[in-house]
């Protein structure tokens, strides 16, 4: 396993992390016969990952509990990273918020503590203070970001500091590119990605957008139309699909799988520290960590640019996959 500093803090963590996004949510994850968090979990650390993402609103809290309780005897040889939800974003609203996720990690410290969404800005300096407070405590290390934009980064560190900043990012996903990326490497920012596979779509398991779960088609790649979108617009559908299959068959043709194509593709990134994957059980798990170990060189690196260039350019550079640029959170 590759390890990579993150930013100017003194972690050095894995270059492919575990997500514990809705974690145990039969929705995202299958029945519980299908998912195995405690043994997913052993099989990460044995593998290398020492980084572990959740937050307080991943299963309600139930993610963090499920992740607590998996790496309770190996909590000293890992990293453990929580987001706080703009609702709490307030003083009194982020301790709190910072003691209940300690309570349900079963851990008397988070190692990264990130703020998970842009909120007003006027109060920035005040959470920062308090989260200041926290660390001075012993009960974060450090301070990051989540879904910041290159202006939403330079508000924040002219209230105060951060060493990360966790965004979505993946080869049907490439707006970060365009502005935020550059804010994160020119600040010194360790960027942080999720969603690297595009909830399944890298995977190559749906040759149609019918076939895609209604959860996973809320995404501005789907028309606005569909059932829990709220962007609005007319979507992508026909040439996400085609870059889909573009991708399947050129995985094919070289005989690598789709997903550790396409994570071999993102590792290699300017700028990118460590990948979230999030693995529902041991078997997947074992699969995609084959990108860790694997370097496909320059020329199917720039096949799989080409590939998805007429998406990225169909998308544009809103980096809020959910929101129209007017209602976008991220700026």
């Amino acid at each position: 396993m590759l390890y990579r500093q993150l930013g100017k803090s003194d972690l050095n963590i894995s270059a492919i992390s575990f997500g514990a996004w809705q974690i145990g949510d039969p929705d995202f994850w299958g029945t519980e016969t299908e998912a195995n968090p405690e043994d997913t979990v052993a099989a990460a650390i044995d593998a290398g990952i020492n980084f572990f993402d959740t937050a307080e609103v991943y299963g309600d809290g139930n993610s963090e509990v499920i992740l607590g309780k998996a790496l309770q005897e190996k909590r000293d040889k890992v990293y453990i990273a929580s987001k706080v939800s703009t609702d709490h974003c307030t003083p009194e609203g982020v301790r709190k918020a910072c003691e209940s996720s300690l309570q349900r990690l079963g851990t008397s410290w988070i190692d990264l503590y990130q703020i998970h969404w842009p909120f007003n800005n006027f109060c920035y300096h005040d959470v920062y203070m308090e989260l200041e407070k926290l660390k001075n405590e012993g009960k974060i290390r450090h301070v990051g970001l989540s879904n910041f934009g290159s202006r939403d980064i330079g508000e924040w560190m002219g209230e105060g500091v951060a060493v990360s900043n966790q965004l979505g990012y993946n080869l049907l996903f490439r707006a970060p590119e365009y502005d935020m990326i550059p804010t994160c490497r020119n600040c010194n920012l360790g960027v942080i990605t999720y969603m690297p596979l595009m909830q399944g779509l890298l995977t190559g398991q749906y040759d149609s957008v019918e076939k895609i779960p209604m959860p996973r088609r809320r995404t501005r790649h789907f028309d606005g139309k569909r059932e829990g979108a709220r962007h609005g617009q007319a979507g992508h559908e026909e040439v996400l699909m085609d870059t889909v299959e573009d991708l399947f068959d050129f995985s094919d043709a070289i005989g690598i799988p789709m997903s550790v194509l396409c994570l071999c593709w993102i590792m290699v990134q300017p700028g990118i520290t460590s990948v979230i994957l999030g693995s529902r059980n041991v078997e997947q798990l074992l699969l995609n960590l084959q990108a860790a170990d694997l370097n496909i060189g320059p020329a199917a690196i720039a096949q799989l640019n080409e590939f998805t260039f007429p998406l990225k350019v169909a998308m544009g550079e809103n980096c809020d996959m959910w929101e129209s640029e007017k209602n976008s959170r991220i700026h």
